[in-house]
């Protein structure tokens, strides 16, 4: 066979990324055809009966009011704090109710969904019967606990000819004053979406829907509140379409694991849903916003605030508060580790040379690995791998009495280890087959259980609707085998995969429960901690969530993110991911340092380098905890130990997070009581700054006292940052920025190991934190004079 000529190759390789290309044309001109037919808005026309005549009630603090005004019917809520501002209303002369049919066919793979909703009646021309208020006599009509309610009812037009039903509902929840409760309900054969309209500005910004990666502000976007994977690539071209062609687990700009149906607006407004079933926020219009549900009922509420603080604490008194942290896992580094007792002792002592500070050895193949086409992972059997481990209860003593924990990992899958089925075989428990025998997994239609493809494997899930399920699991594996074996905390992975078609043994239909199973998985953690002897001190990490999450879980990270710099799926989404997320409850949150998904196949090569590595701990350094992972490929990712320069800068960084500990930890306990993140997006502290506004994940602030700035690109040794009003002492070089007079973008230097950090002039916890810094041998400059401010 003769050797291709130079041209020859050329033309082939043309040929190739020409073919690639041409496919991910198709696959986007497909999505976006897709979304052309089904996804637009519904409208009509408004119409009111005579007899709708103004009606106005106070209910708790708020009043609601009815305005018949020809050509400009509306609804209007106000709060008693602010009556000059609208909380909420409706668009003047629009239809502010819809209803649809529709028909979804839902596929999963490995934990992402494919969605395709087909529409087969819209009914958007809606026609106001009557507006009463009742006083709350009238036990159908009232609200909550028979609190007062403004009812709205009458029928809707749909686009066959026929009307249908609607009540719209609004009243007072009982103790909690800044919460206003509204409920629709449809009535119509077949129907089984509801929509509400209402009102919102052109400039208006919507931040939170849970940790969203992709942007801050959904102002624009029309963004469906779904739990699943995030995805391989998340939009990064051509790798996204690549991965759905080949295991159909890419994701899509707005796919995380935690979504929740809730936001917090820059004009002051808040609003969440109660619902669990599948929900969409359509803000693509710039004077309204339009949500959808998929179910008949709808219900939700209207959250009154003056400032964004007043607003979070209202809106988690609904979703929950996260408790402290026990402190220890402040006190230094958790470090991922994995490979056997000798490799955890190597690490150990070549940290312990340089004294660096450990809180935790975060050994997730405690159960033992496997390797498979995605790289590493690990046996999902929950039973200690004592070949892999030998002296595990040694080495955890041993690390115990240098004030060292052991963390763990766990999820609700279930593997069976059993010979016949390839599994490790011996005499391991087998907890799969346990669970089979008791009907404690989640079901196919056909009574089977569901195994539900990983990677080269499958695996059960954990039935959490069945409480018999959950406290076998509590029993057999939080407390039987996790804690038992001496773990102080441990990543609770997954909830996200619970399939759209499953059988729950409740009876309730997945499609609703789906979105719930991972605020239950936290609350399985939850129960397994809260009932241990010394549960303050423990803590596990989950990365799926729903709205009421935050109550349960004691602790988030941000999933999987590749090992890249990138806004799609790397470094950048992070931090975007830990703002969005702070404003919906989850307060205290991290991500792996360094980035989790590589991939080595093919022409494929995306391997985590030694500068994203260290950027990341940066980064890494201003979050909740700073935590290691190896990562899917660990031999092809830098890694923490790689060579000296990697160690120092690793040591370097976690000297500098546990010398800010003493301020973290107010801010943990802060958190508690308030719901107000860790890291807070500056509109928290700064809401009439409208650049502060428009920030979409450059910068962040810790507190109220500190300033961050990650640098997010490779080959980059600066930072533009923007300073809000205010005294800055940038933390390197002393220098003192004054923008009392009003925020300006400064540039600063951002070598590695000096990350872009300012801190507000006067702060006692920066003044801590310098102390602290010197006394481990890491000296930073005195403030310059107020006289020498730029």
């Amino acid at each position: 066979m003769r050797p291709w000529k130079p041209i020859e190759l050329l033309t082939r390789l043309c040929l190739v990324v020409g073919g690639i290309a041409l496919i991910v044309v198709l696959v986007a001109t497909a999505r976006w055809g897709a979304r052309t037919a089904r996804e637009w808005p519904i409208g009509g026309a408004l119409t009111v009966a005579d007899g709708a005549t103004a009606r106005t009630l106070t209910t708790g603090d708020f009043t609601i009011r009815w305005i018949p005004e020809e050509g400009a019917e509306r609804l209007e809520v106000v709060h008693a704090d602010e009556p000059a501002k609208l909380a909420w209303a409706t668009v003047a002369g629009e239809p502010f109710v819809a209803a649809a049919a529709g028909r979804a066919a839902v596929a999963e793979s490995r934990g992402s969904f494919h969605i395709d909703d087909e529409r087969l009646r819209s009914c958007g021309d809606q026609r106001v019967a009557r507006v009463v208020v009742e006083d709350g006599a009238g036990e159908d009509e009232a609200g909550e606990d028979g609190a007062p309610a403004l009812i709205v009812a009458g029928t809707l037009g749909c686009d066959l000819g026929e009307r249908v039903g609607y009540v719209l509902r609004f009243s007072a929840i009982p103790g909690r004053p800044r919460h206003l409760g509204f409920a629709l309900e449809l009535e119509g054969d077949g129907i089984d979406r509801a929509f509400i309209t209402y009102a919102s500005a052109a400039d208006e910004r919507f931040y939170g829907f849970g940790e969203q990666f992709s942007r801050v502000d959904m102002k624009g976007a029309r963004l469906p509140i779904f739990i699943q994977e995030q995805g391989i690539g998340r939009g990064r071209e051509p790798l996204t379409t690549v991965v759905d062609l080949v295991a159909k687990a890419g994701g899509d700009w707005h796919t995380t694991y935690a979504a929740a149906p809730q936001y917090i607006t820059s004009r002051l407004r808040a609003l969440l849903l109660e619902n669990s079933e599948r929900s969409i926020f359509d803000l693509r219009r710039d004077d309204r916003a339009q949500v959808e549900v998929w179910s008949p009922a709808l219900r939700g509420r209207i959250v009154a605030g003056r400032t964004p603080a007043e607003l979070l604490r209202a809106t988690t008194a609904y979703t929950g508060r996260m408790r402290p942290l026990p402190a220890w896992i402040g006190d230094g580094a958790v470090v991922g580790v994995q490979g056997g007792t000798a490799r955890v002792r190597a690490l150990w002592e070549a940290l312990r040379a340089r004294g660096t500070p450990i809180a935790a050895f975060w050994i997730q193949d405690w159960v033992g690995q496997r390797t498979t086409s995605f790289g590493k992972q690990l046996w999902w059997s929950w039973t200690l791998d004592e070949d892999h481990y030998p002296g595990w209860d040694e080495l955890v003593a041993d690390l115990g009495r240098e004030g060292i924990a052991v963390l763990t990992y766990v999820n609700p899958f279930l593997v069976d280890v059993g010979a016949a089925a390839g599994g490790v075989g011996g005499d391991r428990r087998n907890l799969f087959a346990e669970a089979e025998a008791a009907g404690y997994l989640v079901k196919e239609p056909g009574g089977a259980p569901y195994m539900i493809p990983n990677t080269d494997f499958s695996a059960g899930l954990l039935d959490l609707s069945n409480p018999a399920a959950a406290a076998w699991f509590k029993a057999s594996v939080l407390e039987g085998e996790v804690i038992a074996r001496g773990a102080r905390g441990w990543m609770a992975d997954f909830g996200e995969a619970l399939p759209y078609d499953a059988v729950l043994a409740s009876g309730e239909p997945a499609a609703s429960y789906h979105n719930r199973y991972p605020v239950e998985w936290a609350a399985l953690n939850r129960a397994a901690v809260d009932d241990a002897t010394d549960g303050d001190q423990l803590v596990f990490f989950t990365r799926a969530g729903f709205t009421r999450s935050p109550g349960q879980s004691t602790l988030f990270w941000e999933g999987d993110q590749l090992v890249t710099w990138d806004a799609d799926d790397g470094l950048k989404s992070a931090v975007v991911g830990l703002l969005s997320g702070g404003f919906s409850g989850i307060s205290l949150n991290h991500s792996d340092i360094g980035g989790y998904t590589a991939l080595r196949r093919g022409p494929w090569r995306i391997l985590r380098s030694r500068e994203l590595l260290m950027r990341w701990m940066e980064l890494s350094a201003f979050t909740a905890v700073y935590r290691t992972h190896e990562g899917n490929l660990p031999e092809d990712n830098a890694q923490i130990a790689d060579d000296d320069e990697l160690l120092a800068h690793f040591d370097r960084m976690a000297k500098v997070y546990r010398s800010w500990a003493p301020y973290r930890r107010e801010l943990v306990a802060e958190a508690s009581t308030s719901g107000l993140p860790l890291a807070r997006h500056p509109f928290l502290h700064f809401p009439d700054d409208p650049r502060v506004v428009a920030l979409e994940g450059r910068e962040f602030m810790i507190g109220g006292e500190l300033l961050f700035a990650p640098v997010t690109d490779p080959g980059v040794d600066t930072a533009r940052v923007y300073l809000p009003a205010a005294q800055w002492i940038h933390l390197w070089s002393g220098r003192r920025f004054d923008t009392r007079g009003g925020g300006r973008s400064v540039t600063v230097a951002a070598p590695l190991g000096e990350p872009a950090l300012f801190y507000r002039a006067g702060s006692i916890y920066a003044d801590d934190m310098r102390r602290r810094l010197a006394a481990v041998g890491i000296e930073t400059p005195a403030p310059a004079r107020p006289e020498d401010a730029r």
